[in-house]
Order: C-alpha cells, then structure tokens, then sequence
C-alpha cells in the first residue's frame, strides 16, 4: 500500500465552484484516490475508479438519521425509507415496486404533455428577453413530476419550493442552522401534504404513479410497501426528478449558447437531439458526488478505504477525463459514443434516467424550434454549491420567436 494522499481540495471555494474541472484534471494526474479531511471521506476523481467504486457492491447506500434524531426526525423520516438509501434486499423491493408502476407506460404516456406543457411556457414568455431557467427550464420539470404523480397542478409551486429546501442538505460542507432548519420545515410540510393526498386516492385510485404505489400494497406477492415507503418513493421522484432536470437543462443550455458552432449544429438539424442530451449530461454534470460506504476493507486504487469509511464518486470530474472522453473540456453535441456516468452505475443507476432524457429532449427540440437564434445576454449567475451543480439564473436574448407550422 503507499502512503494515503491527503487533499486540501475547498469544496466551498468560489473560484473552484464556477469552474471546478481543471482542478479536476490536475487531481486525476495527481493521484487516482484521496483522502478528504474536510469531509472525512475519500474522494475518486478518474472514470475507471469512479465506475468500479458504483459497480462494486462492498459499497453501500448505508442511512445513518442526522443527529439529534428528534430534530431531524422530519428530514430522516424521508430518507430512510427512500430506495436509494438502503442496499438489498431492502433496495430491491422498494426498487422492483416503483419500476414496475414505471414501466405501466407512464413515461411514454407523458411525453405528449411534456410537448404541451413546454409549448405554453414558451408561449408565457414576454419579449426578446426572458430567463431560460425561470421561465422553462424550471417550472416544466416540476408539472411534469406532478402529473406524473398525481398532485394537483396548484399545488406545483409548494412542491418546487419544498424540494429546493430539502436538496440543499446534500450540499457539502455541512449546510448552516438556517438552511437545514428551512429543510425540516419543508420535510414535515412536505411530508403532511403527501400523507393527506395518499389518503384522498387510496379511496379514488386514478391512472397515475401514485395510484399505482398504492395499489401495489394489495399485492400478495412479498412485503408491500408501507405508507411511510409510499411517501419517501414520491418524494424522492420529486426531488431528484426535478432538481436533475432543472440543472441539467439549465447547465448544457448556458454550454451550448457559449458554444454557437454547437447550438448552430442542432439548430441545422445535424446532430440528432439524443446525442446532445447525452453530451448535456456529461460535459457539466448535475450531480457531481455521490457517495458510498463501505461494508468492508474495500482496496481501491492501492488505497485501504476501511470498512465504515465513506468514498465520495466525483461524477463530474469522471465525465471529463481524458482517459475515457477525447478533447474532454470540448463541447461536442455529436459526441458518439458517451459512456458519462451522470445517472450513476450499478445498483442504484437513476431510475428516473429514462423520465430525464425524455423530458431533456422535448424541450430542446422545443426550444431550438422555437428560438433558433437564441443567446445569452448577460453572464448567468452560479448557484453557490457543490454537489448539485447549477444556475441561479440564464438571461437570454432572441429575435421573433418561429412559430410551427399550423
């Protein structure tokens, strides 16, 4: 074994939040694993490790509730009963129950009224100048989460409001009393608005998601999920659905008008719009750490990382490594083939995945159709934070919108 490497990476560091990537690249040289004091973990920054360490089921989604238990009741009750939190066999049956009502077709069903949706946002828009993110980006994810479940389209807005406060405890370094104190509020309103919902349907089961995870507690197959299961699996395809959505949108946008060679080549109708979902994906990830633990001595990279020690998976920092991606720092919409690893890999690959590009493609077409001259019109501002990468802002700019035929 050699000597563990120490990191002094800052991950609250404002230079390395805007652009984190070519420190990235200097650690990857450097040193495959390293240890994190400020975290207390491990961190893994190239492609190879970063997939083995997801792939690898010595590593686990291990919950532990936040301490004092009684405080952060509201935000464990959420977590702990989430499948992305629990490993098998506790993960396979949460996860087994919620892909099932997936595959009923829901998705394929929603892509209509992404379209839809999509169409009378853009119609919303006042003028030669609107932001991106605000007006589309971010309200068409959350309807269509929302429909997908079920939840009233007034109650959409909670909804956003609720899971923007609850993802802001995934940031590091920890968050700070008045944010996780908004995170608890948001966890037992959240928490209370589903349970009274879930009641409402199990006596009027629609086609819907939510229907769906209920009518899978009559089944008699194996243990059916609970209502606290039911809750946690909603709330969490709320969250992740919406928050992947919004940053990955709003992130691969402000790319590709920083790159209008790029934005010229889908407006033209040269690169299919699935290749450049994909590279969407990779080039700025959303996600950028994702975190394991391991469930024994697990040797990765020549390291020891101890059983009970945590390894944090820098997906960012993998979808850009020049071992794997050619001319990585490059925006290329053509890029084929794309092994990035935003949604994850192994066990708990994104289950939303599908839910993601089809949404992602939808209002790219739409908004390319639509605005093909489109840029930006002023610098977007950057979210101050780490793990979930992303805009405040994306102010642009276009001529007369195109309207579609007939």
């Amino acid at each position: 074994m050699t000597a563990r490497p120490v990191s002094s990476l800052d991950l609250a560091d404002e230079a390395f939040l805007a652009d984190p990537y070519p420190t990235f690249q200097r650690v990857r040289s450097e040193h495959p694993i390293w240890w994190h004091e400020g975290s207390q973990m491990w961190l893994v920054f190239s492609h190879e490790q970063c997939n083995s360490v997801l792939r690898d089921r010595r590593f686990g989604r291990i919950w532990s509730d936040r301490e004092p238990a009684e405080r952060f009741e509201p935000f464990n009750l959420l977590h702990r009963s989430q499948m992305m939190e629990n490993e098998p066999p506790q993960h396979t049956r949460l996860r087994r129950k919620v892909s099932t009502a997936f595959a009923r077709g829901h998705i394929e069903r929603m892509r209509p009224r992404v379209r839809e949706l999509g169409v009378d946002l853009l119609e919303r828009v006042d003028g030669a100048e609107f932001d991106a993110l605000a007006d589309f980006a971010e309200p068409l994810p959350v309807l269509v989460i929302a429909e997908l479940l079920g939840t009233p389209s007034a109650d959409v807005w909670s909804l956003r409001n609720w899971s923007q406060a609850i993802v802001k405890m995934y940031e590091r370094p920890t968050p700070a009393a008045e944010i996780e104190q908004a995170a608890l509020d948001a966890s037992s309103a959240f928490a209370d608005y589903l349970r009274e919902l879930i009641e409402e349907r199990r006596g009027d089961l629609r086609e819907d998601l939510l229907s769906d995870l209920l009518r899978s507690q009559g089944q008699a197959d194996e243990t059916p999920l609970t209502d606290d299961e039911v809750l946690a699996s909603a709330i969490l395809l709320l969250n992740a659905g919406h928050e992947a959505s919004v940053n990955v949108f709003g992130n691969g946008l402000v790319a590709l008008l920083e790159s209008p060679d790029q934005w010229q080549r889908l407006v033209s109708g040269q690169v299919p719009i699935r290749l450049a979902v994909e590279e969407m994906l990779r080039f700025d990830s959303a996600l950028q750490l994702f975190e394991r633990t391991a469930t024994t001595d697990v040797e990765v990279a020549g390291q020891i990382v101890a059983r009970g020690e945590r390894i944090g998976v820098l997906l960012g920092s993998a979808n850009r490594d020049e071992a794997v991606f050619g001319a990585p720092d490059q925006l290329d919409v053509g890029r084929e083939p794309n092994p990035h690893l935003a949604f994850g890999a192994g066990l708990h690959f994104c289950l939303g995945a599908p839910l993601a590009r089809m949404e992602l493609a939808e209002s790219l077409q739409l908004l390319t159709s639509a605005y093909p001259e489109l840029s930006l019109n002023r610098e977007p501002r950057r979210r101050p934070t780490f793990v979930l990468r992303g805009y405040v802002d994306v102010p642009v700019t276009t001529k007369e919108r195109v309207k579609p035929d007939g």
